[in-house]
């Protein structure tokens, strides 16, 4: 209550300051992934740039550690290493167009669909992540992929500018004239440099009223079809701009089939069902268990996939064990054993089965390509697919996630094994912390090299060490 009190007359009369206490610090402190959890003592909901440069101050002065928090995503195992004082920016949801209607600065706190639904009320789209549920700016501090990115490239490649807090509490304008060496890492590698107050980014005007859905569900003896239709569609990168988005899991679905996992699988195209439907006749063409499809507009398209608010990937407070790699084709030889494996786990332990999906993200990457690999610190603009699994449970014990870590280190070796030409990458907004910082942030040597000069630069007392940090800490 003392440290409370002290921070307290530093701040904003619009800043609030809560300890477990209080009611709000259980909402507040929820993280979407548990297993990793930060230990919180102290919240501060900060209400302007200046609450953050003070609270930061003040926690230097008392040797306490900070860590900014919008949405409360995450994996990295290196969040469970913190404890101390959580910075919480959700106050911050402005969002402004500028006069040129070319460009919109965001606050540190909005949403991905918040910022979907008002810029296409004022008839505009930007880039943000796949999931309404997840914050428009820690998504592209790491690169930021989505349904524009076809067209615009990911949410980092449309980053103007940004107002940035370091660690020693120095607020900065940073962009291409203004620190441009933090410009090139707050776009790939921002979590490890400052806390971003806003940023000005890119917009467009927004197309099509309407786009298209087609969701699937296949049993596994089509899996073949299925994966050999998708590397049609996507035809080495080279996948049309306007078939934005697909994605598909395997899973367990005990209604349809209780000893085999089934492909549930989701397409999103930026127009019309006529003009999608040359891209999707030959998945038409693969028996189904079940469909359903649809037109809807742009800020709609978020629950048609099942990627909203309210869907079951956005909620909080579960046990994830997960693992991720970047892939360029799907194997299919690759892709039967993990199917085959999981209908195994299903047989020997459904408790664990359950809980999994084997997520494979497909984009439209014509605009990623097209960047510059050396214009910023993300590394990975020849992966053209995200794989994502993960094990959920809703209490931790120690022998599931053994068991589950390990089921997750095996399909990721499988998809390795499906392409053992390429690297291993693991991009950073889904990546765990296990893998090496070079499947994190790229493999070229010179790569890390800047991102530790720069840390030396900007944050030498390493500060911002708590998401899968580039300068570890043990």
């Amino acid at each position: 209550m003392i440290l409370q009190a002290e921070l307290d007359i530093r701040l904003s009369n619009e800043a609030v300051i809560f300890g477990p206490e209080n009611p709000l610090f259980s909402e507040s402190t929820s993280r979407w992934n548990t297993l990793f959890a930060p230990t919180i003592q102290m919240v501060v909901v900060i209400a302007n740039e200046r609450d953050i440069q003070s609270t930061i101050l003040f926690c230097n002065e008392k040797k306490i550690p900070f860590l900014a928090v919008n949405r409360g995503h995450g994996n990295a195992q290196s969040l469970g290493s913190f404890t101390g004082i959580q910075i919480h920016l959700a106050k911050l949801q402005d969002i402004s167009i500028n006069a040129d209607k070319k460009t919109a600065w965001f606050a540190g706190g909005v949403s991905a669909g918040n910022v979907t639904r008002y810029l296409w009320r004022e008839g505009f789209v930007t880039t943000t992540g796949s999931c309404d549920c997840v914050g428009l700016l820690g998504v592209g501090l790491g690169g930021g992929h989505g349904r524009h990115e076809g067209l615009y490239g990911m949410i980092s490649d449309n980053i103007v500018r940004l107002k940035v807090v370091l660690a020693n509490g120095e607020a900065v304008l940073v962009d291409k004239s203004n620190h441009p060496d933090l410009f090139w890492a707050m776009r790939g590698a921002g979590h490890n440099f400052g806390i971003v107050t806003s940023l000005e980014l890119r917009i467009w005007p927004r197309g099509p009223d309407t786009w298209h859905y087609h969701n699937y569900i296949w049993r596994g003896s089509d899996l073949e079809r299925v994966f050999t239709a998708l590397n049609d569609l996507h035809n080495n990168g080279t996948t049309p701009v306007n078939m934005a988005f697909n994605f598909g899991s395997f899973v367990f679905r005990p209604e349809i089939d209780t000893k085999q996992p089934v492909i549930v699988w989701s397409f999103a195209y930026r127009g019309s069902a006529d003009a999608a439907s040359q891209y999707l006749a030959p998945f038409n063409a693969i028996p189904s268990i079940g469909q359903q499809s649809g037109n809807v507009p742009y800020p709609e398209i978020s629950k048609a996939q099942s990627t909203d608010d309210s869907s079951a990937i956005c909620q909080h407070g579960k046990h994830r064990v997960t693992t991720t790699i970047g892939l360029q084709n799907y194997n299919l030889t690759s892709e039967r054993y993990i199917f085959d494996d999981f209908a195994q786990k299903i047989k020997n332990k459904a408790t664990i089965a359950a809980g999994a999906a084997i997520i494979h993200e497909g984009y439209s990457t014509r605009s990623v390509q097209d960047g510059q690999p050396d214009a910023s610190a993300y590394p990975f603009r020849q992966d053209y697919h995200l794989m994502l699994m993960q094990v959920t449970f809703q209490s931790q014990e120690d022998a599931l996630v053994i068991e589950a870590r390990a089921w997750t280190d095996r399909v990721r070796q499988w998809w390795h094994e499906g392409q053992p030409h390429r690297p291993m990458h693991a991009y950073v907004n889904y990546a765990n912390g296990f893998e090496p910082l070079e499947e994190i942030y790229g493999s070229e040597s010179w790569r890390l090299e800047k991102l530790r000069q720069l840390k030396q630069l900007y944050d030498p007392r390493n500060s911002f060490r708590y998401y899968n940090p580039i300068i570890p800490t043990h």
